[in-house]
């Protein structure tokens, strides 16, 4: 029986997701939307949070990563930040009208949800300790400062129960008008489907997907048919073109062929939603930013 009511209870979040999305629309129009998302928090050299909201060539900043999590204990990984300074930081970048979201998972093995009940008390963590909830007893790493939303890297380890993160996340919004304080984000690999996060997109909660066009062989010559894919099966989400600012990652575009390209194609999508730039340590070196907030 607690499992039918689980079930129920999650088909009801799903079902009410559903039905804000398609009252919204498509996430993004067809053309520029001038919006640019980078990966903060991969190397201390890349300055401070509020250094990266101040070059005016951000509109979205993702910290990067809380890596830990699943098994009873969460952590983040900053790269050597200190923690102290980040909450004042997002309430900088976020009087600047610039969204700031906290990806979880990245390129380490400490992380999964081995059951659904550990993608419960995982979204629950997240919500009291990084968003908008307040919990006695919760620490919360930024203090009041409220981020905007959650991001799902999900590289490793197996793909189970990420969905039912996502419902229990988006289920706190129910709770408020005019404003949705956990708004999710996924950043997938380029090859449409990645199994990791196939299910969690499946709930129809997500709105922002950076694809990762980058890191891959295939990806940097077949782009154009994964990008049809992505915007053909999630046509309610803002699609993200996940570009390297590096010239040493494969799939890095250099900035002409990225505006007489890339950018005239993705454009001629309803949900183009931008481009994602990894990350702001080899942006800072590259700005490469510079010349996608000009045609993003």
């Amino acid at each position: 029986m607690a499992v039918v009511a689980s079930r129920r209870r999650l088909g009801s979040v799903l079902a009410l997701a559903a039905l804000l999305v398609l009252l919204a629309g498509p996430a993004a129009a067809t053309g520029k939307t001038g919006q640019v998302t980078v990966f903060w928090g991969r190397n201390k050299a890349e300055g401070s949070l509020r250094e990266a909201c101040d070059t005016g060539t951000y509109t979205f900043v993702i910290i990067s990563f809380l890596s830990v999590f699943g098994h009873g204990k969460t952590s983040l990984d900053l790269s050597g930040h200190p923690v102290g300074p980040i909450g004042a930081d997002i309430k900088h970048c976020q009087s600047k009208s610039i969204l700031v979201f906290l990806s979880i998972g990245g390129s380490g093995s400490q992380y999964s949800l081995p059951s659904a009940q550990a993608a419960t008390d995982l979204a629950d963590h997240l919500w009291f300790a990084y968003l908008a909830g307040r919990r006695s007893g919760v620490h919360r790493p930024f203090g009041d400062a409220e981020l905007d939303g959650i991001d799902l890297f999900i590289d490793q380890g197996p793909p189970d129960h990420y969905d039912v993160l996502a419902a229990r996340l988006w289920s706190y919004n129910k709770d408020f008008r005019g404003r949705t304080p956990a708004q999710l984000s996924a950043t997938p690999r380029c090859r449409y489907p990645d199994p990791r996060l196939e299910r969690a997109l499946a709930t129809g909660v997500i709105t922002r997907i950076n694809v990762r066009f980058y890191g891959d062989g295939y990806c940097a010559a077949y782009w154009q048919l994964e990008w049809d894919k992505w915007t053909a099966a999630y046509p309610n989400s803002g699609i993200y073109v996940g570009l390297p600012a590096s010239e040493q990652v494969v799939g890095y575009v250099h900035p002409k062929n990225l505006y007489y390209g890339i950018v005239p194609v993705v454009q001629k999508a309803a949900n183009y939603g931008g481009i994602m730039v990894w990350e702001r340590y080899a942006d800072k070196q590259t700005n490469y930013s510079s010349y996608a907030i000009q045609w993003a």
